[in-house]
């Protein structure tokens, strides 16, 4: 199938872990321009324990990365993971294969396919004041370069993805108010993604994690590879979950300190559920 006919039967399908939101929209009042807060770090920097610290918020809107349409997108499931200049597809051995004779094709098919889905997040009007997504439509970039980099994309196919980018930037309502990089040693992340032991993650390296580190610190710690859309917390990941309590606590004040909505509204508080 080619690309124009794949993305044509691209189904907008909603994961079951977003499903309960949907179900609020039409009985809640809606945000369409929340307090966006974006979560970044590499694969196993603790972004999933930061987002269910947030869940302790009744004024917050969580949205974790959308893998179930990932997984279906007209029945073809294009979760992949990038490592070693090969693309690994899990779940399907049919689409393995297609993966191991034209991993550059599907490449770009993936990149596309998460920078849509991610833009429906980012354009998503919301029940709460405050949105708090796992990555980014931004984060998006850092993707894209690691595969430029390993050569598993084609010049001109990184052009219209870039051009695509640039066009969303201009022309829609993407909002990010601030980025909390949980910046993590990839020493670390290793080491937890073999305590997890996700099958998924079992053929992710060490030097593949190396990478998408060095591209996250030049964009966000180093802030020397694309612009920045929003101010930048940067949190240590590699403290255990009892010593990063106190850094969430931060993130609530830093996000008090950042959040404007006007002159005249007053600012709203992220409150604690009961």
């Amino acid at each position: 199938m080619s690309h124009f006919a794949q993305l044509v039967y691209i189904r907008y399908i909603i994961s079951e872990r977003n499903s309960c939101i949907m179900e609020m929209l039409s009985t809640k009042k809606l945000y369409n321009n929340p307090f966006t807060i974006c979560i970044e770090g590499n694969i196993g920097s603790g972004k999933t324990t930061f987002l269910n610290h947030f869940q302790n918020f009744n004024n917050a809107t969580i949205l974790q990365e959308p893998v179930d349409l990932w997984r279906d997108v007209a029945g073809i499931n294009l979760l992949v993971s990038f490592f070693k200049n090969k693309i690994f597809f899990y779940l399907n051995e049919y689409f393995l294969d297609l993966f191991y004779k034209d991993p550059a094709h599907y490449a770009f098919l993936f990149q596309s396919y998460v920078q849509l889905t991610r833009l429906q997040l980012h354009t998503m009007a919301t029940p709460s004041p405050y949105k708090v997504m796992e990555r980014s439509v931004f984060s998006a970039k850092c993707f894209l370069e690691n595969m430029k980099r390993m050569h598993m994309i084609q010049d001109v196919e990184a052009v219209v993805l870039e051009n695509w980018y640039d066009w969303c930037m201009e022309n829609t309502n993407i909002r990010a108010d601030l980025i909390i990089y949980l910046r993590t040693t990839p020493e670390v992340v290793f080491q937890r993604m073999q305590a997890r032991a996700r099958k998924e993650e079992d053929s992710v390296s060490l030097e593949y994690l190396k990478q998408i580190h060095e591209i996250h610190d030049d964009w966000l710690y180093r802030q020397t590879l694309f612009s920045l859309p929003a101010p930048v917390m940067i949190i240590d990941g590699d403290k255990s979950f009892e010593e990063m309590v106190p850094q969430f606590e931060k993130c609530k004040n830093r996000i008090l300190d950042e959040q404007t909505d006007g002159t005249t509204s007053p600012r709203i508080v992220l409150n604690t559920k009961a």
